[in-house]
């Protein structure tokens, strides 16, 4: 897996720059001193804004702090902890605070009364020019200072704009602790409160970083909570696969996979007592790990083999020795652990003639014989098990688009996709795009329901899942190394973490009973995030990374149109050049002559490696 290179942004707030009437006098030390003064004012405004205590030099109202005092109480008494501090609402400005247009000017003659100081410093002679090419230069500043006024304010308001669009009111709590809490000591509604709380806004925005689990040599690729959610399972780059009891962060076992290349799912068959593990990875194998109840891996065997890398499996929810696996090779694999030839090809997947490389699929919780597949076009595509025909429309149920990327120019690819808890819903995430909630009961060719922005996903191939025992809200990690929740409804942030120092967080996997999920990514250990923070989130950090996000994803957009012309010239002169070869290898009696776009790499079911392998564990 190739690292993207890139950085966390800090979460501290926007740093003030010095105001006007200190760079009116034209000084270097003028300048400093100012810079200086207004520094320790932007330290007390952030704290204030994020909820911190006064800075001890802060006079605060007496009176002022009795009936702070006061209201506190009270809403101690009745605290609504799915709420987000009053606010409702987000913006691209941090805390929850409305920025208004006279805040945004004076930010930006404070910015530019900087840009002017520092012009100065650098001109020729240090600022003792003669008093009419002063003149002068103080307004080609002036007019600068407006163009780059008039500049901000437009990539502000365009960026409002872009997020305000296709969102919704946030809707009332749902739960609230103390009435919930009463309830269960009276006996009420206690089956329904663990289901609640899981469920509930105001702990999703307390979760905060509790713990990481280190045992991978390389970046982990997979994670996956068994049944009961005692048992963590992640694989990794390393090639290996770890058992973890991560609630007292200890490995448990820890066993080579008998991969060749990158793990890439490593999933607990349900049903199975934990004991049987299916993985895949990069080499294409589809292999199955056998666990004793001693803590030790007793082997692993090849089931089947793709050629081409092998991302995802889907597991049928009631079955514990069935399963589905995709491929970039366009095959799914339907896996039958007691048969003695276990794999099955249900469909190569195509659009036309053209194979299309896979690289997601999950099988609807509600209905198992249908199962949905997305890859490297824009479609996702609905199968059901029972009906496949490739001799009508490619055996496709349904498939499923945002309507402004079907006849898109960009190359777009969905990188996960995932059914909601009850089969109803598809979340799908497309690269360089954002991630779209599809309605699975709707007809083929229906339009995308919601929309969910901000993050950045280019750098791999990035997850996506539901977060809440009712499918609440949407969990996505991202290249800049945050994780990202939405509310499912509103479609609006509610939760922004920093996940990943290594720049890109890939997996998200959520506990199965209890409020709190773990993740991977590009650094080498497994985090844990628990709701334990002591008050909500304040989104801090939040503009500065969405808008680096929107303007990295304008600018590879712009970059791979210009670079179309010459890709498909690229791809004619390589066509060219492989086509005597090509006829030749036919005229020798080579079958498989259908365009595919899977993986150059691929294998062939004799180069898969072993079928056995007898696990050493440690």
């Amino acid at each position: 897996m190739a690292e993207a290179d890139c950085k966390s942004t800090e979460l501290n707030g926007e740093e003030k720059e010095p105001g006007e009437d200190q760079h009116e006098r034209g000084d270097a030390s003028g300048s400093q001193e100012g810079q200086s003064q207004t520094h320790s004012v932007a330290l007390k405004e952030t704290g204030e804004a994020s909820g911190d205590k006064l800075m001890p030099d802060v006079e605060a109202d007496p009176d002022t702090n009795g009936e702070r005092g006061e209201e506190a109480e009270e809403e101690e008494e009745e605290e609504d902890t799915d709420s987000m501090d009053g606010s409702g609402l987000y913006s691209l400005t941090e805390d929850g605070d409305r920025e208004t247009d006279g805040d945004r000017r004076e930010r930006a003659k404070a910015k530019d009364g900087s840009k002017r100081a520092a012009r100065k410093r650098n001109r020729p002679g240090n600022g003792t020019n003669n008093s009419t090419s002063s003149d002068e230069d103080d307004e080609e500043d002036d007019e600068e200072e407006r163009k780059d006024e008039e500049d901000e304010e437009d990539d502000d308001e365009a960026m409002e704009a872009w997020l305000g669009a296709e969102l919704c009111e946030l809707r009332g709590p749902v739960w609230r602790a103390v009435p919930s809490l009463r309830s269960r000591e009276l006996g009420r509604d206690s089956q329904q409160f663990v289901r609640r709380v899981c469920g509930a806004r105001g702990l999703v925005q307390r979760l905060e970083l509790q713990g990481r689990l280190e045992r991978h040599t390389g970046c982990v690729n997979t994670l996956h909570f068994n049944p009961s959610g005692t048992r963590l399972a992640s694989g990794s780059d390393d090639l290996r696969v770890v058992i973890w009891d991560w609630a007292v962060r200890r490995a448990e076992l820890e066993f080579d996979s008998g991969h060749k290349s990158n793990v890439f799912q490593a999933k607990f068959l349900p049903h199975s007592g934990d004991s049987t593990l299916a993985m895949c990875a990069r080499d294409g194998q589809i292999r199955v790990a056998e666990l004793s109840a001693t803590q030790r891996c007793k082997n692993t065997k090849r089931v089947a083999q793709h050629k081409g890398a092998a991302h995802k499996l889907a597991l049928e929810p009631d079955s514990p020795c069935s399963f589905l696996s995709a491929g970039e090779d366009a095959v799914v694999f339907g896996i039958d652990l007691r048969l003695d030839r276990p794999a099955n090809k249900l469909v190569v997947v195509k659009e036309g003639d053209k194979k299309v490389g896979l690289y997601t699929i999950f099988v609807n919780p509600a209905k198992t014989q249908h199962f949905a597949v997305g890859g490297r076009d824009q479609y996702v595509r609905i199968y059901d098990q029972r009906m496949i025909n490739e001799n009508d429309n490619n055996g496709v149920l349904k498939k499923f688009c945002p309507s402004h990327l079907v006849s898109s120019e960009a190359k777009t690819n969905i990188t996960c996709l995932v059914y909601s808890h009850d089969g109803t819903e598809l979340l799908a995430s497309y690269n360089d795009e954002d991630i779209y909630l599809f309605d699975s009961n709707h007809s083929d060719g229906a339009d995308y329901r919601k929309r969910y922005k901000g993050h950045r996903n280019n750098a791999t191939v990035k997850g996506v899942n539901f977060y809440g025992p009712s499918s609440e809200f949407v969990v996505s990690g991202s290249d800049c190394g945050h994780i990202y929740l939405w509310d499912k409804n509103s479609a609006r942030i509610v939760q922004f973490m920093e996940g990943d120092r290594g720049g890109v967080v890939n997996c998200l996997e959520p506990h199965p009973h209890l409020p709190g999920m773990a993740t991977s990514g590009l650094d080498h250990d497994v985090k844990l995030w628990a709701p334990t923070a002591q008050t909500p989130t304040g989104l801090k950090g939040l503009k500065e990374v969405m808008k680096k996000n929107k303007r990295e994803r304008d600018e590879d957009s712009v970059r791979h149109g210009d670079q179309y012309d010459t890709q498909l010239l690229w791809f004619l002169m390589r066509h060219m050049r492989n086509r005597r070869p090509q006829r030749t290898r036919r005229e020798g009696g080579e079958p498989d002559s259908d365009e595919s776009w899977s993986s150059p790499d691929s294998s062939d079911e004799e180069e898969g490696g072993p079928d056995h392998v007898q696990c050493m564990s440690s």
